[in-house]
């Protein structure tokens, strides 16, 4: 469900968004993951409804892969 924003809002919304999608952590974290799947696929290994996780560095679930694995976003220590 997408949030409530005002135009304005989601401009803003986007742009920070985006920003913080091109920092260079964020950019090597997708292409490491990207690599790995690429990977996976060759040697036939199904990934529909998995997720690379960088800290367990494995495939989990998409639900399994939200911050911090039940014990909050602060504890990882990942900005």
């Amino acid at each position: 469900m997408p949030q409530k924003l005002s135009p304005a809002a989601r401009r803003a919304k986007k742009a920070r968004d985006l920003a913080y999608a091109k920092t260079p952590r964020r950019r090597k974290m997708k292409a490491e993951c990207q690599k790995k799947r690429r990977d996976a696929i060759k040697k036939g290994r199904s990934l529909k409804g998995l997720d690379y996780d960088h800290t367990l560095k494995r495939f989990v679930s998409v639900k399994r892969n939200r911050g911090g694995h039940g014990k909050g976003t602060k504890k990882n220590n990942t900005k």
